[in-house]
């Protein structure tokens, strides 16, 4: 009776990790899909990483924009993490999680702006949030997108 109530204890343990593994899944697919249809209506905005902008062209108006995300990592992975900490290399479990969090954060910063003209000196911050001792566990992931929304005469 003991051997069985063991076996029962493992289904249940395997049955909640294979019920987060495809959960989180789903939920990342689902949120590429809204991330990559939202991108697609925005591609003709032009953005642009320098300080400056072209000296023929004068500016109307202009101010800071932003958009920020914390997106969490799924347990399944962060599992996952840990073993490819623990082995050493790449942690390939993370790279889903920043592109998503980044590519979040600009459409967010495009839902501050509207219509601009243009976008200047665009600039990501990224910032693990972690527990444990020191952080050195990544639970989730902080990402601000900043620029300034740019006017122009034409």
């Amino acid at each position: 009776m003991e051997g069985l109530g063991l076996i029962i204890q493992f289904g249940i343990a395997l049955l909640a990790i294979l019920i987060g593994l495809l959960s989180g899944s789903w939920v990342e697919r689902r949120h590429y899909r809204s991330i990559e249809q939202r991108e697609s209506e925005l591609r003709g905005v032009p953005v642009s990483t320098l300080r400056g902008l072209p000296e023929d062209r004068q500016i109307l108006r202009s101010r800071i924009v932003y958009g920020s995300v914390v997106i969490s990592i799924d347990a399944f992975k962060q599992a996952l993490a840990g073993l490819q900490r623990f082995f050493g290399g790449e942690v390939t479990a993370y790279e889903t999680l920043v592109d998503r969090a980044r590519r979040e954060a600009m459409l967010r910063l495009y839902d501050q702006v509207g219509a601009p003209e243009m976008l200047a000196n665009v600039r990501i911050e990224t910032s693990p949030i972690g527990s444990g001792s020191g952080g050195e566990r990544v639970t989730s992931i902080e990402v601000i997108a900043y620029a300034t929304a740019v006017e122009l005469r034409p």
